[in-house]
């Protein structure tokens, strides 16, 4: 059974153009304030507006990196290339601009609703993505450290379970996360700060 997606709502959203003027410019504003968007044309360059859009529709066949005031393929909302040349280098161009969809030119009296539609679910499912590999590597560095501690604590002369009890022991005595308490012992090493105490001032 295939999953239900559902259908954001564009009333309200706004979205710039980034296109120098041209029939291809104002056919795509009429379809936007049709759909309800609040929309604008810009050239050469975005309106410093452009961080608070909800879409932005580029030209893939005369725009470049520098036009753009983030790095290519880090926009912060969705992006949508207008292409008339197919030429290979600018569809990879646009590509590394990370274009969650497309519009092929001369725009014509429909597509701009569809390409919002996924662009924007495009966009929602890399960024998604992207959290869930940040989190991936987030607890990969922290279980990292634990081993990292937990090796300190054995060149002491403990065994790896000893040592392993030693690190709960000290996290609960300081009451925090086993992770945050193997930071504390791996900072320790590195600066050669003296034995690690609880609280009560006694080594655990």
């Amino acid at each position: 059974m295939s999953r239900r997606i559902a259908t954001p709502e564009l009333g309200g959203a706004t979205a710039l153009i980034l296109h120098r003027s041209h029939a291809t410019t104002r056919a795509l504003l009429r379809q936007l304030v049709a759909i309800g968007l609040r929309a604008q044309a810009n050239w050469p360059e975005l309106d410093a507006a452009v961080h608070g859009a909800d879409f932005v529709f580029f030209d893939a066949d005369q725009c470049h990196d520098g036009m753009f005031p983030w790095a290519p393929g880090a926009a912060p909302m969705p992006m949508i290339a207008l292409i008339g040349s197919e030429a290979p280098g600018r569809i990879e161009w646009a590509l590394g601009q990370g274009a969650d969809a497309h519009l092929l030119k001369p725009i014509g009296a429909g597509g701009v609703y569809s390409a919002l539609l996924i662009a924007r679910q495009g966009f929602e499912a890399r960024r998604a993505a992207a959290d869930e590999i940040a989190a991936l590597r987030a607890r990969l560095s922290e279980r990292q450290t634990v081993v990292r501690a937990v090796l300190a604590l054995m060149g002491r002369g403990r065994s790896e379970a000893e040592a392993y009890a030693q690190l709960r022991a000290m996290a609960m005595a300081w009451q925090e996360t086993i992770e945050q308490a193997a930071r504390r012992i791996c900072a320790a090493g590195e600066t050669g700060a003296p034995t690690l105490a609880t609280k009560r001032g006694r080594d655990v």
